[in-house]
């Protein structure tokens, strides 16, 4: 297994499906990573040479924000919109959905797993 900017990539996998392993890399910029490198997409990971290896970190570290620091960025943005107290804000302090998705139904991932309230009992059960 490969190791670039200190994450293990498969090295069965061609090289732009490989580089997705990485945080904050995708298709478009795996692919543009391989061009800038003059690398075939198509070689498998564990066949790279050390050099190519350099070359591909080297690139990342210039040119991508990847890994914890775009983990810590993500972070600051939601922290700056809670400060703020914006609508958006809001919705990330109660857990609620962000963009605008409906709640009365299907908001299980964010609101979490249902939590039943007893209902009224009925004047046939009281008696």
């Amino acid at each position: 297994m490969p190791r670039i900017v200190g994450i293990d990539i498969p090295g069965d996998k061609p090289v732009r499906i490989a580089l997705r392993y990485i945080y904050g890399i995708g298709p478009t910029l795996a692919m543009e990573i391989c061009r800038k490198v003059d690398l075939d997409p198509q070689v498998k990971a564990g066949k790279l040479s050390e050099q190519e290896l350099s070359k591909i970190a080297s690139v990342l570290e210039s040119d991508c924000v990847i890994e914890g620091q775009l983990r810590r960025q993500v972070q600051q943005n939601i922290a700056r919109l809670r400060d703020i107290r914006c609508y958006r804000g809001l919705r990330h302090r109660r857990g609620l959905p962000v963009r605008g998705q409906r709640t009365k139904t299907n908001a299980r991932t964010r609101k979490g797993p249902k939590k039943t309230v007893a209902g009224k009992k009925s004047v046939k059960e009281m008696r």
